[in-house]
């Protein structure tokens, strides 16, 4: 079995686990007022979901 030789360092074991990518979550435009919102969610702007004003907008 294999055993490592050496401890292996926080800042290296730190950067081997930065190197992964985030991608951006699908942003779509809401169907009353034209916001990006993020999908099955209230829209922040008119408040509204599923063509139904769940929040007072302001």
């Amino acid at each position: 079995m294999a055993v490592p030789k050496r401890k292996v360092s926080k800042a290296r074991r730190d950067k081997r686990r930065a190197n992964w990518k985030l991608t951006l979550p699908g942003m779509v435009k809401c169907p009353k007022c034209g916001e990006f919102k993020l999908p099955h969610r209230i829209c922040k702007s008119c408040g509204t979901y599923d063509g139904k004003e769940v929040l007072k907008a302001e």
